[in-house]
C-alpha cells in the first residue's frame, strides 16, 4: 500500500510541476506539442487542445512537457551561422525565440508551482486542524489539549514499560499524590524511595495503565523514567490568519530544505559531508507508510514537504535541472550571445548521468538498509 501512496504522491507532485511549465510557456505563446502522463511508451492519446497532445503512457512516474524549442535539435530546426537555432516558419513559437527572462519564468515556473502546491497543502491542514504545541501565541486557537509523550530514551525505564512516543499522558501517581497536566507533572521531583511511577496513559482510545519501576534510573543526574513531555492540541486557525501562517510554515520549509542543501555542498567541498540521512525513493516509501499511518494530517505534510524539496533541488543551478537551465540563461545574457547548442546538450548529458547515479548509490543504500 504504501508503495502505491508514494507512486501517486510522486505523480500528483511531477504533474503539478510540469503544470507550471506548460501553463507559464503556454502564457508566453510558446508551442507546447505535448503534456503526458507517465513516461514513454506512449499508451493512449487522451484529447488534443489548442495544439497540445495529452497523452497516458506506460511507466506511471510523473509526466512530462514537450516544449517546442526547448532542445536545440528539435525538428525543423537548422542550425544558424553564430550557433543558433532556426526554425523556420515556426520561430516565433519555438522558446528559444523569446527573451531569456520569459525562457527563465518558463524554467522556474516548475518549482515555482511545486511551492505554491506545497503552501495550499499547508492551508488545508490549517483548516483541518493541526496537531501543534501549545504556546501563549496560539492557545486560544487550539482544541482538545493533552499532555503527549514526545520522546523516549533508549534503554530508559519508559521504554522498558512499552511506552510509545504519541501516547498521552492521563494520570501521572507517585508519592500518593495524582497529577494531570503537564505543568503539574515533573518526574524529577518524586521521591527516590517510592521506585514506582503510576502513569494513565491514552493509546488510540484505549486506556493503559503502566506501573512503571524507576530503580536507580536518572536523566542528567535527576530522577526519571526517560520521557519528554509536551502540551499539544489541535490548532486551528481563523481563515485570514491560516492564509498568512500557511504562508510562513511553507516558507520557514523553504528556507530549512535550502540551508540543508547549501551546507551539504559546503561540506562536500571540505570532504566533510554526511550523506547519512539523505534518502531516495525506497527510503521515502517506508517515510510515507510511517506518515499515513499517523493520520490524513501527517501525510498531507509530508506531501508538502516533498514538493518543497522537489522545488528546491530543482532549482540548483546544475545541468539538467531547471536551474542549470536558468544558469545557462543568465551566462548568456552576460556574454551577449547563446551558448552552443553542443556545449549544452554535452553539459545536460553529463548533467542528467551523475544525477542517475547518485539516484541509483542512494537507492541501493536504501535497500541495505532495509536488511
Amino acid at each position: 500500500m504504501s508503495i502505491l501512496i508514494f507512486i501517486l504522491i510522486l505523480a500528483v507532485l511531477i504533474v503539478v510541476h510540469e503544470y507550471g511549465h506548460f501553463i507559464v510557456a503556454k502564457k508566453w505563446g510558446v508551442r507546447v506539442d505535448e503534456f503526458g502522463l507517465g513516461y514513454p511508451p506512449r499508451a493512449k492519446v487522451l484529447f488534443k487542445r489548442k495544439g497540445t497532445l495529452f497523452t497516458l503512457n506506460w511507466i506511471p512516474f510523473g509526466g512530462f512537457v514537450k516544449i517546442f524549442g526547448e532542445d536545440p535539435n528539435d525538428p525543423p530546426a537548422k542550425q544558424g551561422e553564430a550557433g543558433e537555432s532556426l526554425y523556420g516558419e515556426n520561430r516565433g513559437v519555438a522558446l528559444t525565440s523569446k527573451s531569456r527572462f520569459a525562457q527563465a519564468t518558463v524554467m522556474f515556473a516548475g518549482p515555482l508551482f511545486n511551492f505554491i502546491f506545497a503552501w495550499l497543502i499547508v492551508l488545508v491542514i490549517l483548516f483541518l486542524g493541526l496537531p501543534s504545541a501549545v504556546d501563549s501565541k496560539n492557545e486560544k486557537y487550539v482544541s482538545g489539549v493533552k499532555t503527549v509523550i514526545t520522546d523516549i530514551v533508549k534503554d530508559s525505564p519508559a521504554e522498558s514499560a512499552e511506552i510509545l512516543i504519541g501516547d498521552s499522558v492521563l494520570e501521572a501517581e507517585f508519592d500518593g499524590v495524582t497529577y494531570t497536566s503537564l505543568g503539574e507533572i515533573d518526574f524529577s521531583n518524586f521521591n527516590k524511595s517510592d521506585k514506582v511511577i503510576n502513569l494513565s496513559l491514552d493509546r488510540d482510545g484505549e486506556t493503559l495503565e503502566k506501573a512503571i519501576s524507576v530503580g536507580d534510573y536518572t536523566v542528567s543526574e535527576k530522577p526519571g523514567i526517560g520521557v519528554a513531555l509536551q502540551t499539544v492540541g489541535i490548532y486551528k486557525p481563523p481563515f485570514f490568519k491560516a492564509i498568512a501562517e500557511s504562508f510562513r510554515v511553507t516558507g520557514e520549509m523553504i528556507y530549512q530544505i535550502t540551508f540543508g542543501l547549501g551546507s551539504l555542498v559546503i561540506d562536500a567541498f571540505r570532504g566533510q559531508a554526511d550523506v547519512s540521512n539523505i534518502t531516495g525513493p525506497v527510503g521515502i516509501v517506508s517515510l510515507v507508510g510511517d506518515a499515513s499511518s499517523l493520520g490524513v494530517v501527517y501525510l498531507l505534510m509530508f506531501i508538502a514537504l516533498i514538493s518543497v524539496n522537489l522545488g528546491v533541488i530543482n532549482l540548483i543551478p546544475f545541468p539538467a535541472l531547471d536551474g542549470g537551465r536558468i544558469f545557462f540563461l543568465v551566462i548568456e545574457k552576460i556574454k551577449g550571445s547563446p551558448i552552443s547548442p553542443k556545449v549544452a546538450n554535452t553539459l545536460n548529458s553529463v548533467g542528467f548521468l551523475i544525477l542517475i547515479t547518485m539516484m541509483l548509490f542512494i537507492t541501493f543504500r536504501d535497500i541495505v538498509k532495509l536488511f
